[in-house]
């Protein structure tokens, strides 16, 4: 049990009732998977031979498409194209029980689209279609109408790919719709000094992202502890949960209280979405009334999980449940 009481499986029953919020850029990733018998002879370079193709949620999409699997309700709110790709974008929210409705249409900015080009299971090449450069402020200001227009919501998460989508007053707009609501808002940061970030209720940096934001190289705990504090003194949130790879996460409270936790992931065949699904897992569970201990052992699970699947993954609460010991929700 933790301290408020509840089991993981309690946990994730709990989720299943929830209604969540995704904020930030949302994205589709597209996965080309061919075989490599020869090298081009017009430069030292495969030659792919495509055999199948499949597009993915990705990016803030991603996230809100970890939280639906989990078995609550999602509102996804950003910023998409008017393009091909945009209304593919569309579909696959739809296809995976996330209403597009409440994604802002922007004329005149692609869709991002992240194409992965992978042979023999290893990924070839990344080619990526997209504009990073800040959204308007009409556009910010009707991403936060979407958000309020949607009602209320039991959690919030920020996914901060440092496309655009989220400007200091996308930010402060939703950190202020979450205060005013009285639920967690939790942020999946970008490069910076996250100072921007102030008033979330916490924050999953991986330890490069840490590193870059407090300009304290990682060598050891000390290191790790030091900057874990730093972020907690900078955006003033009560809890940094720090990603760390195949050293599992580090979780740093407000108050001096700290978590090691080593990690779950036995095989690993691709990391990316990862990060995806540990703030997924982690707000949800912090939404359901989990303390933040707790909720980052359940994320640390569930991302041990989406490590063994090529590309983005979504892990459900019946498999999470499977990984614990359990047999599925009650």
């Amino acid at each position: 049990m933790n301290s408020m009481g509840m089991n993981d499986k309690q946990i994730i029953a709990a989720v299943g009732g929830l209604r969540l919020a995704v904020v930030g850029d949302s994205m589709v990733d597209r996965f080309l998977f061919g075989t490599v018998d020869r090298i081009s002879p017009e430069a030292p370079v495969p030659v792919v031979r495509i055999q199948r193709e499949t597009s993915k949620l990705g990016g803030a999409a991603n996230v809100a498409a970890n939280i639906r699997a989990l078995g609550a309700d999602v509102v996804l709110c950003g910023v998409c194209g008017d393009d091909e790709t945009g209304r593919g974008l569309a579909a696959l929210l739809e296809k995976n029980g996330i209403p597009a409705g409440h994604m802002t249409v922007c004329e005149g900015r692609p869709t991002t689209v992240k194409t992965r080009i992978i042979a023999h299971n290893q990924q070839v090449v990344r080619a990526d279609q997209e504009t990073a450069a800040p959204v308007d402020a009409h556009v910010g200001e009707a991403v936060c109408a979407a958000l309020r227009d949607a009602g209320p919501v039991d959690g919030i998460v920020l996914s901060d790919y440092g496309k655009g989508a989220l400007t200091d007053a996308v930010l402060a707009g939703v950190i202020a719709r979450a205060r005013e609501l009285g639920v967690p808002v939790v942020v999946d940061p970008k490069n910076g000094d996250f100072s921007q970030y102030r008033g979330v209720t916490s924050l999953t940096p991986n330890q490069k992202e840490a590193e870059l934001a407090t300009t304290v190289a990682v060598r050891g705990r000390d290191d790790l502890r030091r900057a874990g504090h730093i972020l907690l003194e900078r955006t003033q949130a009560a809890a940094v949960l720090i990603t760390r790879g195949e050293h599992g996460m580090a979780l740093f409270e407000a108050g001096d209280r700290e978590h090691h936790l080593p990690t779950r992931a036995t095989r690993v065949y691709d990391v990316t979405g990862a990060g995806d699904t540990v703030i997924a897992v982690y707000t949800a569970a912090l939404a359901a009334g989990a303390d933040f201990t707790a909720a980052a052992a359940l994320a640390n699970h569930a991302a041990g999980l989406a490590v063994r699947e090529l590309g983005t993954a979504a892990v459900s609460a019946e498999r999470l449940l499977q990984a614990l010991g359990g047999q599925g929700p009650s």
